[in-house]
């Protein structure tokens, strides 16, 4: 997921270029939304922790692949390993349970529910971190909960585990970033990465054996799992450099790009149609992380 690139130490930052920041974290979550896509894919012939596992591992093989090719394998392991796998399983879970809800909903939709995070970041930094907000921040909050409601139409879009499984998602992945602000300025990228992708492997892994178990993968399948891998380790290193070339508060706004990658992604790929209130609930839920963020 996304939140890696924060982890620079600021010293390592060049001079701040947000325009060309900007350009290039838009690529960088149009590339997540391809790998998201493609998950979703899978998902369709796979069980979603093989897919997981398949995914992550090819993955793991190009950040390892990158790190000693570029001699930096040392950075692979964390200086301070009992944070960084603390918040690696957050990220594995968070991960599990978004690849699910892929697999059920409508990429725009599970989208929508994944952008609660800017909004559980604001509440979870303020009751653990003392972290105050302004009184538009906490309007903010508010408003991104009213846009969830608008997105799913309590009583008209039918509820399944998979709604649940992107709101637990979400949650997981704000519990991770707010640990992150404990360990960015200690912890490069790479670790952060890489431990999350090891975890993400075990995880997976037992639960696809505690489970369904594994089905049959033909050369065509390990193409796309291929591709998929090439993907997310290209998307976090984009987003690595996007956040040393722009202010994080400027940048990561640009999560909500997804939302359009998501209905593009879902409209070609799957024939989902794209919903109107789906598109307002998640103008609503942008609204309120632009104002969260103030």
């Amino acid at each position: 997921m996304p939140a890696e690139a924060s982890a620079l130490p600021i010293g390592a930052m060049p001079p701040r270029s947000n325009v060309k920041a900007a350009l290039i974290v838009l690529c960088s979550f149009a590339v997540f939304s391809g790998t998201d896509a493609l998950v979703k894919l899978l998902s369709g012939h796979f069980p979603v922790p093989q897919v997981t596992f398949m995914v992550t591992v090819a993955a793991l093989v190009f950040v390892i692949g990158s790190a000693v090719v570029s001699g930096r394998g040392r950075a692979l392991w964390p200086r301070h390993p009992g944070l960084a796998f603390v918040r690696a399983a957050l990220l594995a879970g968070d991960t599990l349970l978004i690849y699910y809800a892929f697999a059920a909903l409508p990429l725009a939709e599970a989208y929508v529910l994944a952008f609660l995070s800017p909004v559980l970041v604001a509440v979870l930094a303020f009751a653990f971190l003392g972290e105050r907000m302004s009184r538009l921040g906490w309007i903010g909050v508010l408003l991104g909960f009213a846009g969830v409601i608008v997105a799913l139409q309590p009583g008209v879009t039918p509820m399944n585990f998979g709604h649940a499984a992107a709101i637990g998602s979400a949650l997981l992945f704000a519990f991770s970033l707010v640990l992150l602000r404990r360990t960015k300025a200690t912890e490069s990228d790479t670790a952060l990465v890489a431990s999350l992708l090891v975890v993400l492997s075990v995880l997976s892994l037992a639960v696809a054996l505690a489970g369904e178990g594994f089905k049959p993968v033909v050369s065509t399948d390990i193409a796309i799992v291929a591709a998929a891998g090439l993907l997310l380790f290209g998307g976090h290193a984009l987003l690595v450099r996007a956040f040393r070339l722009g202010d994080a508060s400027v940048v990561a706004p640009f999560q909500y790009s997804q939302i359009v990658w998501g209905c593009l992604y879902g409209a070609l790929l799957f024939g989902a149609p794209i919903e109107i209130h789906t598109l307002a609930g998640a103008v609503i839920i942008i609204l309120s992380g632009w104002l969260v963020l103030k």
